[in-house]
């Protein structure tokens, strides 16, 4: 039987869910980008996973509306 998935992840799980590093991730949550919640006293930062999956559809729309607005004119590889 499989583990369910956890529901809060550490920056660092983020991070290698969407392969790039820790440090981009935690730049992400200080700009507000990402949401995530503050842990103890010593502020381990914790994403919800319906969070991350909400802010990767919304780069998905992003990008599609960035394709939309920037069709590829002939001679492009």
């Amino acid at each position: 039987m499989t583990q369910p998935s956890p529901r809060f992840l550490t920056l660092e799980q983020v991070a290698e869910e969407l392969s790039t590093s820790t440090a981009q991730i935690y730049a992400l949550v200080r700009r507000g980008e990402l949401p995530a919640i503050r842990l103890g006293g010593r502020g381990q930062w914790r994403v919800e996973r319906s969070r991350l999956e909400e802010f990767i559809a919304e780069l998905y729309d992003e990008a599609q509306q960035y394709v939309k607005d920037n069709p590829l004119t002939g001679g492009e590889d």
